[in-house]
């Protein structure tokens, strides 16, 4: 089922380490099919040069697993919570990339320190409280403090992004480290000047829907 969805979402998932944005086997993301509501998701505990297209999961919103051997990831169910909650989005990515997760442990979000982060998220990185792993605590927070941003820290815990299309969610965790780790360098120098929020909306407006073909 859903062959070609499970082919594009193996070869994203190898984009996370390939960008240092998950160690070992942390980390994972999802698809959901527009046409069928189902959602595809990594298996859980599987190495990321091990990983086939074949091995993915498939599971209905409700979490009944239609097609797959292996166990889905642990944050499955907090992956169908932000689903069903958000009808519009169709890719979720979680990572513990290490300067984000810098925040994340401190339970701070990221302000608008860099016109990159302007651009891709149009506002600050949100950071949202504690919950534990393996039920949709995580979710019910992600859906609660991550406003319009694709991105949001989960407090002692990591990164959730989101996206209309897996790809676009992962594009939303890369940019997310790296704005994170500029903002580190920054601050070990000194306080920067968050950007105006006029200038903020400017720059997102301008970026998703004038820059690039």
């Amino acid at each position: 089922m859903l062959e070609q969805l499970k082919e594009q979402l193996w070869k994203l998932h190898l984009e996370l380490p390939k960008n240092g944005l998950v160690t070992w086997t942390g980390g994972n993301v999802s698809a959901r099919d527009p046409e069928s509501n189902l959602v595809v998701i990594k298996p859980s505990g599987v190495m990321y040069e091990d990983l086939r297209p074949e091995d993915h999961v498939v599971l209905t919103l409700a979490g009944d697993v239609v097609e797959g051997s292996l166990k889905p990831s642990s944050d499955t169910a907090s992956h169908l919570y932000i689903y069903r909650q958000r009808p519009e989005i169709n890719g979720i990515v979680h990572t513990h990339s290490p300067y984000a997760t810098a925040f994340a442990a401190l339970g701070r979000p990221i302000p608008v320190y860099l016109t990159a982060m302007a651009d891709e998220f149009g506002g600050p990185i949100p950071c949202a409280g504690f919950a534990l792993i393996g039920g949709e605590e995580i979710g019910r927070q992600v859906v609660e403090h991550i406003g319009a941003s694709p991105a949001v820290l989960l407090k002692n815990h990591g990164v959730f992004t989101i996206g209309k299309t897996a790809r676009a969610a992962v594009k939303a965790a890369v940019m997310t480290e790296d704005v994170a780790r500029t903002v580190w360098y920054a601050l070990q120098m000194g306080i920067p000047n968050e950007i105006a929020p006029a200038d903020v909306a400017a720059l997102h407006h301008r970026y998703t829907h004038v820059y690039g073909q």
